[in-house]
């Protein structure tokens, strides 16, 4: 393990005792996949570590926060995490490792990239969601918040199956 001076590691094996954590919600997607892992930085006061919430009320932040300081204080270090609200998470810093880790799990990842100012935008279009279990596009939004704010829950018209879809935003 790099080291940045003596008894704390470099940068690169902090971010990766960051990466470590993953998403309560979603167990097999790390926060560094999820894209919410901004900076990990080590100083002689210790880490520190900066995550942007998918959304600014997402509940998941405090178990975040929680495994964030258990995973370095099992490594010996002593973190805090800071929670940065701007700019905005967007579903643009998923990882494709992430996205596809999301598929293999049973929700459709988001489709396209989120748009640059899509608060604004008067029409908004939206690309067909691919059922992550038989790969149909013949899918339908049941409802647009599934079980969790950062999903929509979908119907596949063709295996039958309802499924959460991770919206672009």
């Amino acid at each position: 393990m790099e080291t940045l001076k003596q008894g704390m590691p470099g940068q690169e094996a902090l971010w990766q005792i960051a990466a470590r954590v993953t998403d309560p919600e979603i167990p097999v997607l790390s926060i560094a996949e999820l894209g919410i892992l901004r900076a990990v930085e080590g100083s002689n006061d210790g880490v520190k570590v900066t995550i942007t919430p998918t959304y600014s009320g997402c509940p998941a932040m405090a178990a975040i926060r929680d495994d964030l300081l258990a995973e370095f204080a099992q490594q010996g270090l002593k973190a805090e995490v800071e929670l940065v609200l701007s700019p905005a998470w967007t579903t643009d810093w998923m990882t494709e490792t992430g996205k596809a880790k999301l598929a293999d799990y049973g929700i459709a990842p988001p489709t396209g990239r989120a748009a640059v100012g899509s608060q604004s935008t008067p029409v908004r279009l939206s690309l067909a969601v691919k059922c992550p279990l038989c790969n149909s596009l013949n899918t339908r939004e049941l409802t647009r918040f599934g079980s969790t704010s950062c999903k929509a829950l979908y119907k596949c018209q063709d295996c039958l199956e309802p499924f959460d879809y991770f919206k672009v935003h």
